[in-house]
Order: structure tokens, then C-alpha cells, then sequence
């Protein structure tokens, strides 16, 4: 079996891991309702992306996804 000859130290042991940390999201306003969304995507609470609307929003999927 295999064995270090040295103990790994905190030092290399937690650059190994620098990439293991969530990333953070990119939410940014919607320019038409304000609501916080997700960059590149449809607002999902007005339905609108690039100044158009885009999906159709009923007041039950709204109501549905706040709770």
C-alpha cells in the first residue's frame, strides 16, 4: 500500500482546494419589473428579455413559485 513520507501541510492542503467554493450568482435587476433575475435569461416573474416579452406570465405560476 502506499504511503506519503511527508504530512501534507494546511498550507498545500487548502490551495489544492481553492476551487472547490461556490461561485456567486449573477442576478441583476430587470429593467421592467425590478425584480431580481438571472443574466441572459427571461425575467420569470414578467416574462420579458431584451426590451420584448417573451414568455407569457400567468398570476398563478407568480403566486405559485413566491411561496
Amino acid at each position: 500500500m502506499a504511503v506519503p513520507k511527508k504530512k501534507t501541510s494546511k498550507s498545500r492542503r487548502d490551495m489544492r482546494r481553492s476551487h472547490d467554493g461556490l461561485p456567486s450568482i449573477n442576478a441583476a435587476a430587470c429593467p421592467n419589473c425590478g425584480a431580481m433575475r438571472l443574466s441572459h435569461h427571461a425575467c420569470p416573474s414578467c416574462g420579458w428579455y431584451n426590451k420584448k416579452q417573451v414568455v407569457k406570465v400567468s398570476k398563478d405560476t407568480v403566486d405559485s413559485s413566491e411561496g
